[in-house]
């Protein structure tokens, strides 16, 4: 699937470059599905809610991808894209790195530290402007703790991963990726049929815990993270005894008691 690979150096962000050259080549008859662009430093790269993500240079995995879900999936189920993403990354850096992961619904990549659970990892899909999708994945592997861009963030490395080597971490998390990419667009984007949605429930670390979830327009709601449905929303049981699914957001793990 992957069809053209590049390494930059040193680039802002690499789900903007990419955006970049899929709306630049629409006219010479697009840049096709599987282009994938990898960078050893970005000095701009983004996460959800324009967050910002730094790293040292060849500290982590840095790249995006480009893919045309097209004809085969519904628009409405794309939303599954960041959470399949999710699912290959964990495998990925569990079979290369030996490192246990969780996942954070929707987006976000978790390793335990000293006995605390840390995000390590993020994933942004964005439109390409051609009728495409740009996934871009930011993983933290070397760090160690005083490179950290927050106390609260973690690494591969810090969470006792047996290998930080980028090339073979890399390549296990675009298998995967071209794995479940592939079934999942066989399968009409339809998650249950294909075993993504049970495949990301069995690694959300967000399931059955309490947490909030702070939506758009200032609204906040409380309640235990009871499932993730079929249109990839995560199903909020609250203290009103009705369950809500949310479908964007921040989510917050709130701690027991």
């Amino acid at each position: 699937m992957w069809r053209e690979l590049d390494v930059v150096q040193r680039t802002g962000s690499t789900n903007s470059d990419l955006v970049a050259r899929a709306v630049g080549s629409a006219g010479a008859g697009g840049l096709g599905e599987g282009v994938v662009l990898v960078a050893e430093e970005q000095s701009a790269a983004r996460g959800r809610l324009d967050r910002k993500w730094v790293a040292p240079a060849r500290s982590g995995l840095f790249f995006s991808v480009l893919l045309r879900p097209g004809d085969a999936v519904p628009m409405e189920r794309w939303g599954w894209l960041p959470l399949l993403t999710g699912v290959a990354v964990a495998t990925g850096l569990a079979r290369a790195g030996g490192v246990d992961t969780a996942l954070k619904w929707p987006n976000d990549v978790l390793v335990t530290v000293g006995g605390e659970e840390r995000k390590a990892g993020g994933i942004l899909a964005e439109a390409s402007g051609d009728g495409g999708v740009v996934v871009g994945v930011g993983v933290n592997v070397s760090l160690r703790a005083d490179e950290l861009p927050v106390p609260t963030a973690g690494s591969l490395a810090l969470a006792g991963a047996v290998s930080t080597d980028r090339d073979p971490l890399l390549r296990a998390v675009l298998r995967g990726l071209e794995d479940w990419y592939g079934r999942w667009r066989a399968a009409e984007g339809d998650a249950g049929a294909c075993g993504l949605q049970e495949a990301y429930a069995a690694g959300c670390a967000t399931l059955g815990r309490r947490v909030r979830a702070e939506l758009p327009g200032d609204r906040a709601l409380v309640g235990e993270a009871v499932a993730v449905d079929g249109d990839g929303r995560l199903v909020l049981a609250t203290e009103a005894g009705v369950q809500e699914p949310v479908g964007a957001g921040d989510i917050v793990h709130l701690r027991a008691g």
